[in-house]
């Protein structure tokens, strides 16, 4: 599948940081992580600093697919409201969620500053009403947060505008956010994993999968065995390919970024990242050296080519809206592009094993708005299911949610 079009950010800044070598032997490991982008990156890691032998496989170059389209927000905000999670999952699994999410920002930003020179940056989230209808419910979700400690104050559209220079009926104001390079942070994090004895090996597909009491057989496409222990298939969005039923609908976003704005015409902008309640939303955050990242305009485009065909048109269409909200900014973007992103019907991810391979495959699927908090919760997750232990989401973000609900909406 092709995941991204146009010029990516990250892949133009970076180019290819690291060559890894193509598996084409028979092998055996630990664990086979099967995917090269910041998913895999993390839950690698993860394996490989607690003693797993891992060996990761990637079919392109590593950080190539839906990585170097991420525009990377670092939030615990989930793109579902906590209230609308504690309506269907109940209030206290809506909270531990959120929770979750919140702690994975301090991990990723720990290993952030352990590998360094991956521009990692605390921010302040900003999520305004794009309507005053909407104001209601942004109100009814404040609410719930502060009640369970999260820090969020809310702002009236006068201090919206004294503030950050637009118009908004109202906006809640967090101070728990950050942005970060993510495509320089995978080929970190899979270069600490080589470092500690793992292995990396891109330019290496996966044929089928075999599972079996003891372990699980892949046959690559080039002939080649790799046994492990456990399999983890962290491929985004390519993953549902392997599952009978679809979990998650893939669709199209689109971004662009500029040329680095004066500190002077960013104002707060420059350190707040800023989102809509609208659905698709807008938003936008800064990098490290001041330019301005702009993502949004989804649709339900799912083939390669014609999503292609709207990239400038979509980053044409993004800009007018920014200059709409900000006028004295002028838009122009530099780079542009458009990439493959997954939706489920709740907003949470699935992490762990399907019924369809058996408790040895596990799955790795961080879909939605804050796919790289998820990936971070994910690598915990995964390496407790690997060794036995429990983990307090291994319920709420597994496969079985899914059949819990549906008896749930049965007997409504």
């Amino acid at each position: 599948m092709d995941l991204k079009s146009g010029y990516p950010y990250w892949a133009i800044k970076n180019g290819l940081l690291t060559a890894f070598p193509q598996l084409t032997h028979d092998h055996a490991c630990d664990v086979v992580v099967i995917g090269g982008g910041i998913t895999g990156a993390l839950i690698a890691d993860e394996l490989s600093r607690h003693g797993h032998h891992v060996v990761v496989i990637e079919q392109r170059d590593v950080g190539w697919g839906s990585s170097a389209a991420s525009t990377a927000l670092l939030q615990y905000e989930i793109d579902t409201h906590m209230t609308d999670l504690a309506k269907r999952y109940g209030e206290a699994d809506a909270v531990l969620a959120y929770r979750a999410c919140a702690e994975a920002i301090g991990e990723i930003e720990t290993l952030a500053v352990a590998l360094g020179d991956v521009d990692f940056e605390r921010q302040e989230s900003l999520y305004y009403a794009s309507h005053e209808e909407d104001v209601a419910a942004l109100k009814e979700e404040l609410a719930l947060r502060q009640k369970h400690g999260f820090d969020a104050i809310w702002l009236d559209s006068d201090a919206v505008f004294a503030e950050y220079g637009f118009d908004a009926p109202g906006a809640i104001l967090t101070q728990l956010a950050a942005s970060i390079d993510p495509y320089r942070m995978a080929y970190r994090l899979f270069n600490a994993v080589v470092e500690r004895g793992g292995e990396v090996y891109d330019r290496t597909q996966m044929e089928s999968i075999a599972p079996d009491e003891q372990g699980v057989t892949l046959t690559l496409t080039n002939g080649a065995t790799l046994r492990c222990e456990y399999l983890v298939m962290a491929a985004g969005y390519e993953s549902q390919a392997w599952l009978p039923d679809k979990v998650a609908i893939n669709r199209s976003s689109y971004a662009f970024i500029t040329d680095p704005l004066s500190p002077e015409a960013l104002g707060k902008l420059r350190h707040t990242m800023v989102w809509e309640s609208a659905r698709p939303y807008l938003y936008m955050r800064c990098t490290g050296d001041g330019r301005l990242l702009v993502g949004g305009d989804d649709d339900d485009e799912d083939i390669p080519k014609r999503r292609d065909a709207r990239v400038e048109e979509k980053a044409a269409g993004l800009a007018r809206k920014i200059e709409a909200l900000w006028p004295r900014l002028d838009m122009n973007p530099t780079f542009s592009w458009g990439g493959t992103f997954a939706e489920t019907e709740d907003g949470l991810p699935f992490f762990g094993p399907h019924e369809a391979f058996g408790p040895r495959v596990h799955f790795a699927m961080a879909y939605g708005g804050n796919g790289i908090s998820y990936s971070m919760i994910g690598a915990t997750l995964l390496r407790a299911l690997i060794e036995g232990r429990e983990h307090p989401l291994k319920a709420l973000f597994s496969f079985q949610r899914l059949a819990k609900l549906a008896a749930r909406e049965d007997g409504c």
